[in-house]
């Protein structure tokens, strides 16, 4: 498919199934040799790979001789945090021969539900990509509660492709896609290659977990979830198989996979959910240059800035008003109100003698939703 041969920014979900051998709890070294070779193959075009790996409490389990038996939660944490180190390695050991670094990034549902929280892991992953390192992401199992966790990995995925503005989010599965049936048990079972939109038909032909694993949490139905966050934030999806060498290449090659189209572009979807979905805790007033400005694509700059409104922290949704009361846009705060206030009408050079930081402008125009009066989004 061109679509991942095209993608600029790609997130790939790895189970721990793929990577941790079910009968022996050891690493599969041999696949993950072949899927390092497959990445510095995307790597080395040009192409930006964000890893978001299980295997952390499969291989703490080993590590810890917990057997295969379920786990407590207490045991599901010590696993995790004896099991992570051993990961990270093996990641490192299979990356760093084909010259690409790695950087562990561990999250939290916080981390991507809570707006501030959101902003602080996206500039991390944003550093990371641009200095050329290959995150890997996994849910922090250590301090995760059954009550609040993302529950499995490809939820986790579709978050992480949503906060970096992924075009393409890749699943990779014990199944070569979607069917209109299971086809373990059913092998009648039609493979569906195209999914324009995920609706209560297609959520229908999804079933449970692969109750065959030993390891894993995951089914059809937590990937097609992941989907429609994802979709929803303008990434598309690939579901296919993960159980053979270089799954990417196969990929490309023309082997069986689902695809599901996303509703928007990732720009587009991130600006619409800032300007509908985010409740406003404030406002910053900006004269007619800095309105002209903000108009025409351009970030919001404190020496534009007139007055602030409302308490807002940083990272919260606020309207940006001209000096005749109009709202101009909508966007996400880089200072709270107070610092914001602090720094009304300084030049960007002078901020951090006034705070002792600084952060840029007030609103990036990455983060601001221009209304629709005001002419085209930035």
């Amino acid at each position: 498919m061109n679509v991942l041969r095209d993608a600029r920014l790609i997130v790939v979900k790895v189970g721990s199934a793929l990577i941790v051998d079910a009968a022996t709890g050891a690493l599969d070294r041999p696949w993950l040799a072949d899927f390092a070779a497959d990445i510095a193959r995307l790597s080395q075009r040009g192409q930006r790979i964000v890893l978001v790996s299980s295997g952390a409490v499969a291989l703490g389990r080993g590590r810890l001789d917990l057997g295969r038996r379920s786990l407590s939660l207490a045991e599901k944490q010590a696993a995790a945090a004896a099991g992570q180190s051993a990961l990270m390695r093996a990641w490192e050991e299979a990356l760093e021969p084909h010259g690409l670094r790695v950087a562990q990034v561990l999250l939290t549902p916080d981390d991507t539900e809570a707006r501030r929280r959101f902003l602080n892991a996206r500039a991390t992953l944003e550093t990371l990509i641009g200095l050329g390192v290959t995150p890997v992401v996994n849910e922090n199992d250590t301090v995760a509660t059954e009550e609040l966790r993302y529950g499995d990995n490809d939820r986790l995925a579709a978050r992480v492709a949503q906060m970096a503005g992924a075009d393409l989010l890749v699943l990779l599965s014990d199944v070569d896609g979607l069917y209109d049936a299971d086809p373990r048990i059913n092998s009648q079972a039609r493979h569906q290659p195209r999914v324009e939109a995920i609706t209560a038909a297609i959520e229908a032909m999804a079933g449970g977990a692969n109750a065959s694993a030993a390891v894993g949490s995951g089914g059809m139905k937590t990937k097609l979830a992941a989907a429609r966050i994802a979709t929803r934030a303008g990434c598309a999806t690939l579901i296919a198989l993960g159980h053979r060498p270089a799954p990417l290449r196969a990929i490309e090659a023309g082997e069986r996979c689902t695809f599901i189209a996303p509703v928007d572009t990732p720009a587009a979807a991130y600006k619409a959910w800032i300007a509908g979905s985010l409740a406003p805790q404030g406002a910053v007033v900006v004269d007619d240059g800095a309105a002209a400005a903000l108009r025409l694509g351009k970030s919001l700059l404190a020496a534009g800035a007139r007055a602030v409104e409302g308490s807002f922290g940083k990272g919260d949704a606020v309207i940006v008003r001209d000096l005749a009361g109009q709202e101009i846009a909508r966007g996400l705060a880089r200072y709270d109100a107070a610092d914001a206030k602090a720094i009304l009408g300084l030049r960007s050079g002078d901020i951090e003698a006034a705070l002792g930081y600084t952060a840029g402008p007030i609103i990036h125009a990455d983060d601001l939703a221009l209304a629709h009066h005001a002419g085209a989004e930035a």
